[in-house]
């Protein structure tokens, strides 16, 4: 019987090669492959990474569970088209495929080309996240991308334009709404602060907004055409 080597961080790989390590490696919980370099995250601990993506996470079933025609994730190894890349982000939201969505699921249950938003919880500016990850995702059309900066009490919201990721201009009174996902609202600072009432107000008035009710008709439109 043929011995698999183990991913180890730092190895370069193709993609195939990634995906034989990592499915020989069942008790593994993530490792991810960005531009053919596999990285494989340390242990997290609950304050700076765990509750974070909890609330995180929250916040975008929040808007799910109100938005038929969406589908989202969290720790799912994506199979991205372009470039040598199998990121595992923290958190997705994606259009579903027959609600006009540009990523699908595969026969074996993985996510097939680039979710609409992408979210990760990262430690600060220097995480590898605003960085070979980000490149990733900008080369493979993620249309919204979320990082909080957990360490420095900061959140960036970029969104595609073109070629480029660009910052999202939050409005005069501090909320990002995303452009994307019509509705989707976040008051950065409550989130940064765990305010649960503030988050949930803010996203919950971001759900009863006309652009979201229009959205989720387009949604629907769509789907009655496929």
């Amino acid at each position: 019987m043929e011995r698999v080597p183990r991913l180890q961080h730092g190895d370069r790989l193709s993609v195939a090669e990634f995906e034989r390590r990592y499915a020989a490696m069942p008790d593994l919980k993530k490792a991810e492959l960005i531009s053919g370099v596999v990285y494989m995250p340390s242990p997290v601990s609950f304050d700076d990474h765990a509750a974070p993506h909890f609330i995180m996470i929250g916040w975008l079933g929040f808007y799910y569970f109100s938005t038929p025609g969406t589908e989202g994730g969290d720790n799912a190894t994506l199979r991205l088209q372009l470039g040598l890349n199998r990121p595992q982000p923290d958190a997705f939201l994606r259009i579903a495929a027959a609600f006009g969505g540009q990523s699908s699921t595969s026969d074996d249950g993985y996510v097939v080309g680039s979710p609409e938003l992408v979210a990760e919880v990262a430690a600060t500016s220097a995480a590898y996240d605003l960085h070979e990850k980000l490149e990733a995702y900008r080369l493979n059309g993620v249309r919204e991308y979320i990082v909080w900066r957990v360490y420095d009490d900061a959140v960036d919201w970029f969104v595609l334009r073109g070629d480029r990721f660009e910052p999202l201009a939050a409005s005069p009174d501090n909320i990002y709404r995303s452009e994307v996902f019509p509705g989707l609202w976040l008051d950065p600072t409550a989130l940064i602060h765990n305010a649960r009432m503030k988050l949930t107000q803010v996203a919950s008035q971001g759900l009863a907004s006309p652009e979201h009710a229009s959205f989720v008709a387009q949604l629907q439109a769509r789907a009655t055409k496929s």
